[in-house]
């Protein structure tokens, strides 16, 4: 307690020093926990989005398929056994086919990935039941950035090119029944969905498919020779650029944080070399050299409780705000293929404000102790005379 008491007093002391320490340490410890609560925000937005949208609850994979090889797509394909037949019917799993072909807007040729699914579907998000509609020979549905890139919109006409199983060309024109507004690039960009069973006789691939979308996490019975991915599997890109930047963002707050601790040491180097004759006066007095050390060292540790107390002053309603309303993303930021919703909602776990906390009362903890260290080897006639090296 006698520590504590002297702590407060010679920051107190120390005037406008204090309050520079304080704020810039608050600051430090506000931005820490926006940030992470941005990332984390945009995490979990960005996993929901995927599951419900492309991957539900997993995935089974034809061997062949290779999402980011197109040309094995000609193969990546084959039948589906009875027990996949059988859970497909009870509405647990999904299938799509994919094929490459070409589309020609206007007179221009682009690739594009044309993908079958099930009208009925309810599995995932896609709007697939604009496609059972009989308005149109073939209906097809796109995204918004496919749209924009083709120039369509609904009840546009799309010449498409494809080759079926034996490599034979062929043509139709198909009609946009709807367009969807999604925030996962990868179900959007250079995608074309139309009716699976439409998509197989146009490939003359009965009850086949490329994979099939499950409704549980469990692995289904009897898949061999297809492969189950799990969400781990699936989401390992995401998770891979979710920590990439949370690293990036680490390096800008780490600069904040060791400037403000820089600070609070440059504090106490000058706080001890001006107090000479008063540390001497302790350990005069029967304090020990640790003691006194402490003291320095509770120092520091009351300029971060003060910082964090600051920082919760004007940081909570600043961080409700922000949770409240998002974090509105940059035009463009939507054509960058990563799941990102026009607006991030920022998440502030218990784990991430306590480990911030810890944080920022350990590291000033440690800074204070390092220069009152020295005085642990100090003897009170030296102090007294101000001879502190």
């Amino acid at each position: 307690m006698i520590a504590l008491k002297l702590a407060f007093k010679n920051i107190i002391g120390a005037g406008y020093r204090t309050l520079l320490n304080i704020a810039v340490l608050s600051f430090a410890f506000v931005v820490i926990i926006w940030h992470n609560g941005v990332i984390d925000g945009w995490n979990q937005q960005a996993r929901r989005d995927t599951i419900e949208w492309e991957i539900g609850q997993g995935q089974i994979w034809h061997p062949l398929y290779d999402p980011l090889d197109f040309l094995s797509f000609q193969d990546a394909h084959g039948p589906l056994s009875p027990s996949l037949s059988t859970q497909v019917k009870s509405g647990q799993l999904t299938p799509v086919l994919l094929t490459s072909a070409s589309v020609f807007p206007q007179g221009r040729m682009q690739g594009v990935v044309l993908k079958g699914i099930d009208p009925g579907q309810t599995i995932l998000k896609i709007p697939s039941q604009l496609l059972n509609t009989s308005d149109y020979d073939l209906p097809i549905l796109v995204g918004k950035r496919m749209a924009a890139s083709l120039n369509l919109k609904e009840a546009d006409q799309l010449l498409m090119r494809w080759r079926d199983k034996n490599g034979t060309f062929d043509a139709i024109e198909a009609t946009v029944a709807g367009i969807f507004d999604c925030n996962v690039p990868t179900i959007d960009n250079g995608q074309v969905w139309l009716p699976l069973e439409r998509l197989r006789t146009m490939l003359d691939l009965p009850n086949e498919a490329t994979f099939l979308v499950s409704r549980e996490a469990n692995v289904p019975a009897d898949i061999a020779p297809w492969e189950f991915k799990d969400l781990n599997f699936l989401l390992a890109d995401l998770d891979m650029i979710i920590q990439s930047k949370k690293g990036g963002g680490a390096i800008m707050y780490g600069l904040l944080f060791i400037i403000a601790l820089l600070a609070i040491f440059d504090t106490q180097v000058l706080s001890i070399f001006r107090r000479q004759k008063e540390i001497g006066t302790y350990i005069a007095l029967g304090m020990t050299r640790w003691q006194v050390v402490g003291i320095f060292t509770v120092e520091g540790t009351v300029y971060s409780i003060l910082a964090i107390l600051l920082g919760a002053v004007y940081g909570i309603p600043l961080l409700w705000y922000t949770a409240k309303v998002g974090w509105a993303m940059p035009a463009g930021t939507d054509n960058m293929g990563l799941s990102i919703a026009d607006k991030i909602y920022p998440v502030y776990g218990t784990g991430l404000i306590l480990f911030t906390v810890l944080l920022v009362i350990i590291a000033a903890t440690f800074v204070s102790f390092l220069p009152a260290r020295k005085i642990a080897n100090l003897s009170p006639t030296d102090a007294l005379k101000g001879k502190i090296q």
